[in-house]
């Protein structure tokens, strides 16, 4: 019987265990980051090698360097510079708004000429050939070159010309290459300064760098080194002169158009697109992120947004940003202080990066109704563009050549032939909206579509024209929502029309006053603010001083009370413009002459009876428009603001100028 000894299989090998960071640290050495953040990825690879990778801190670490490698830190959208195109665009997609379009074409021009600016450079040096040889060489790299001799003569070149960058030798008579960077730095500071010497050591150059030089070339030149230099430091001036953007804020009332042209500048530039809001938004960390002390901590908003665009430079849209609210968890509004500052925004640190970011290069736009309730700080840095409320005709303007054609193809009624008459139009604006924007008017004709659209399908009449009516208007959407003539609820003494500006635009109030048995008191209702307030005190103490002017008994305080209201009472009312309005409701019901009703007051009011000037005038002026009022008084100091208007606006209505209330008691009142 034979044994046979079963022989064992000598064990394998181990299989090396593959390296969990060779990936991520493959991708880190690729990527083209700025030196600081360079630092902190390889401290934070460094990190990771002593961490086991079941560790919380593992995953922490290794999200941030993946968000480190996510984030565009050189990627740009080249601008299209057209400004034919861009204004094209502008106009195609907008009706007005002149001084949106403007600015934008004024930035375009100011960045097509930062780009063809000529890169000027001035050559230093004692050796007549080698003054040729590098004018020659930088003028074939299509840069304009200007040469001296020595650092006197290259000083005074520079008090009567700009030089973006200087070649100069180290050893020259008179003054040397260190002396002249000293005091070129002086002279101009943004010019960069490159050293060249057949004498180089690493304490020189240790020492021209620390005094400010760019770089440090060694005789005898290496050209295509010098080409390369050359090349780098132009790209890095233009790149500073192109990078930063305007800091706009469109105000003005809803349905205006903020936004929608925040997305025809992006489409004219050719960039990304970015929108936020910041409407109730309260904590901070929303807009500046998390420490990373915790698992689940993010980035802010804001370089979230950027991440996903790609690209540095995008259209960066905060929108409602006077609607930023404020507790226990920070105030939102100071983030936005260097998040919105040209000269913050460079160096912005989101909590979670912890590294400077640059968003000097982020074209930021802000939408607010109003900019009175912005901290003073934070609107100092935004370039405010005013968006006033359409006219009358330009609304049909408007809904003929944007609205309706938007409605037709959002309802399938393109190939159906609908057209809408111009008094359809008109009854529209008027009779089924109140505002200074267009987005009610939109909406009313969408619903008119709709009911095309189904009257389509139940009557199969795709080959038939349809002639939208104002009749037709009123039998699809009913009786008028919206009646504006004041003059139809009779005169009496004691109402006077007022016009005010709000945050929607203009509006028109009715003030009422009354009196009765009492004792000397002044009830004031409305929901009024402490400023309409004090105009209703100041204006019952000008009366009383002024009485027999008036033609009003001078004891008519002494057992009454007055009781000024102002309408609406639900919703909140403030402002300094309303003071004339309120005087003349107590003169007309003291002197028992009722004021008529096709006339509207707004100015302010002083003790001796000076009328003094109101903003909003282009709404106020819309408002009586709607309401069809024919006559008009505003301040004389508030000429100027009337000149400027378009004669759109001041179409129908009379305009009187007054600088002291007592010259328009007649005209308000009638005779007396």
């Amino acid at each position: 019987m034979q044994f046979f000894r079963k022989t064992e299989k000598a064990p394998e090998s181990a299989p090396i265990p593959a390296d969990p960071l060779a990936d991520i640290r493959r991708d880190v050495e690729a990527a083209d980051f700025p030196p600081a953040t360079d630092a902190v990825a390889n401290k934070e690879l460094e990190r990771m090698q002593h961490i086991d990778t079941s560790q919380p801190e593992y995953a922490i670490s290794l999200n941030y360097l993946e968000f480190l490698l996510s984030l565009p830190w050189h990627r740009f959208n080249e601008d299209n510079l057209d400004l034919k195109r861009a204004e094209a665009i502008l106009t195609s997609q907008h009706h007005g708004l002149n001084a949106v379009k403007e600015r934008i074409l004024e930035y375009l021009a100011v960045r097509t000429l930062c780009s063809l600016k000529d890169f000027y450079v001035l050559v230093v040096d004692d050796e007549p050939i080698a003054r040729t040889n590098l004018e020659y060489v930088l003028k074939k790299e299509g840069c304009r070159v200007e040469t001296a001799a020595n650092g006197l003569e290259a000083l005074n070149q520079m008090n009567h010309q700009e030089f973006d960058l200087i070649l100069t030798d180290m050893k020259m008579e008179k003054m040397d290459g260190i002396q002249l960077l000293e005091r070129a730095i002086q002279i101009s500071p943004r010019t960069e300064i490159v050293l060249i010497t057949g004498y180089a050591t690493v304490n020189s150059a240790v020492d021209a760098l620390k005094k400010g030089a760019a770089h440090y070339l060694p005789k005898p030149i290496d050209l295509e080194e010098l080409r390369t230099l050359v090349k780098k430091i132009r790209e890095k001036k233009r790149h500073l002169q192109m990078t930063r953007s305007p800091i706009l804020c469109f105000t003005g009332p809803p349905g205006t158009g903020k936004t929608s042209i925040g997305r025809s500048i992006a489409e004219a530039l050719e960039r990304q697109f970015v929108r936020i809001s910041l409407a109730g938004l309260r904590d901070e960390a929303e807009l500046r992120g998390h420490r990373r002390t915790y698992v689940g901590a993010m980035c802010g908003r804001v370089l979230n947004e950027i991440r996903r665009a790609g690209v540095c430079n995008p259209v960066f849209m905060l929108d409602e940003i006077d609607k930023i609210g404020q507790d226990f968890r920070g105030d939102p509004a100071s983030v936005l202080l260097e998040i919105l500052d040209p000269e913050q925004n460079s160096r912005f640190v989101d909590h979670y990066l912890d590294i400077p970011f640059d968003l000097s290069a982020v074209m930021f736009i802000t939408t607010a109704n109003g900019i009175e309730e912005l901290p003073p700080a934070l609107r100092d840095r935004l370039e405010v563009i005013q968006f006033t409320g359409y006219t009358e005709k330009e609304k049909q303007r408007i809904a003929r050549d944007y609205l309706i054609p938007r409605q037709l193809r959002a309802n399938g009624l393109v190939h159906h032939h609908v057209s809408f008459t111009d008094q359809a139009i008109l009854r529209l604006i008027r009779d089924y909206t109140l505002e200074a924007g267009l987005r009610n008017l939109e909406r009313e004709i969408a619903a008119v579509c709709r009911k095309l659209a189904r009257l389509a399908l139940r009557d199969d009449s795709r080959n038939s024209e349809i002639d939208v009516t104002d009749t037709l208007v009123e039998t699809f959407l009913g009786p008028r929502k919206y009646t504006h003539e004041l003059t139809a609820s009779g005169s009496r003494p004691g109402v006077v029309t007022g016009l005010v500006w709000t945050e929607f635009g203009g509006e028109t109030i009715s003030v009422e006053a009354g009196i009765m048995t009492g004792n000397q008191q002044l009830t004031l209702t409305g929901s009024l603010g402490n400023i309409l307030r004090e105009s209703a005190q100041t204006a019952l103490s000008f009366i009383r001083s002024h009485a027999e002017q008036l033609s009003i008994p001078p004891d008519f305080f002494e057992h009454h009370d007055i009781h000024v209201h102002i309408p609406a009472g639900a919703i909140p009312k403030d402002g300094s413009s309303a003071g004339i309005t309120i005087a003349l409701a107590l003169i007309s019901l003291l002197t028992h002459r009722p004021s008529r009703r096709d006339i509207a007051l707004t100015g302010e009011l002083t003790l001796s009876g000076a009328i003094l000037p109101v903003s909003g005038i282009r709404e106020k002026l819309l408002a009586a428009q709607r309401a069809k009022i024919r006559t008009v008084v505003l301040p004389e100091r508030n000429r100027v603001d009337i000149q400027a208007l378009d004669e759109d606006v001041r179409e129908g209505i009379e305009i009187v100028l007054a600088d002291d209330v007592t010259r328009i008691v007649d005209v308000v009142l009638g005779p007396g």
